[in-house]
């Protein structure tokens, strides 16, 4: 690997060195963080609630146990996380922007949940000690971060042997047609919707150029392997537009 590679990384389609992607990324999820879920409805024409309750549903938690949100920005899984682990379970809603984490902060107390704590953290360095969790999920957040593979390894660190990760990302379609038109609607529409909804069209160009270079299923699935998963998976929702990856702690 040349030291070009080794110091610069992809900020969509550009390439920027590793230490900028964070702060362009933050000012990214700054910019729309109080629109980010109206926008989600609109792009995916409020797909993602079901891919999210979807995960939530897969991830078998209990009434007992430790969850982590990574990356839960607004909180649409914690949400529905912290409910399953009631009555004596808790969530802990963690993402990198500040920004974000206030807006879910806020969706879980008018949602009156008061098993969850909220903690501001880098998925590639997590600030928890090792075999915490019983349960990480990450829904649309490991495409923003510069090192996946340190990311899946932090994981794997905090979860507690047995412990599952369950993480929900775009992934590539498995029908050409389909990823046709998808092409077509995410270079063609959602820049525009963005601009309309959020006033920053150049924010929602990264996100679906983000969404072009991160791993495939079966890259992503390995790079769980690598990271020292084990019964590593996953299910294609809407012909492979989303994917969800899953696997456990050895």
């Amino acid at each position: 690997m040349t030291q070009h590679n080794e110091t610069h990384t992809h900020f969509g389609y550009q390439e920027v060195k590793k230490e900028e992607k964070i702060f362009k990324v933050k000012e990214v999820f700054d910019d729309v963080a109080t629109k980010y879920d109206i926008m989600n409805d609109f792009m995916s024409l409020g797909l993602h609630r079901f891919w999210k309750w979807a995960t939530c549903n897969l991830s078998n938690v209990k009434s007992n146990q430790l969850v982590l949100d990574l990356a839960g920005g607004t909180g649409d899984l914690t949400k529905i996380l912290a409910n399953k682990v009631l009555p004596h379970g808790k969530v802990i809603l963690s993402d990198i922007n500040r920004s974000m984490l206030s807006v879910g902060r806020d969706n879980m107390v008018d949602s009156n949940l008061l098993n969850v704590d909220y903690a501001v953290g880098n998925a590639e360095c997590l600030p928890f000690e090792d075999n915490t969790f019983d349960c990480v999920t990450m829904a649309f957040g490991l495409r923003n971060v510069t090192d996946k593979d340190a990311a899946l390894r932090s994981i794997n660190r905090v979860l507690k042997p047995g412990g599952k990760i369950l993480v929900l990302e775009f992934s590539k379609p498995i029908i050409d047609v389909v990823e046709k038109f998808y092409d077509f609607y995410s270079f063609n529409i959602i820049p525009y919707m963005g601009e309309i909804i959020t006033g920053k069209k150049e924010h929602y160009q990264y996100l679906v150029e983000s969404i072009r270079k991160h791993p495939d299923q079966e890259t992503l699935k390995k790079m769980f392997e690598d990271a020292g998963f084990f019964k590593c998976n996953y299910h294609n929702f809407n012909m492979g537009i989303v994917a969800l990856h899953t696997g456990y702690k050895v």
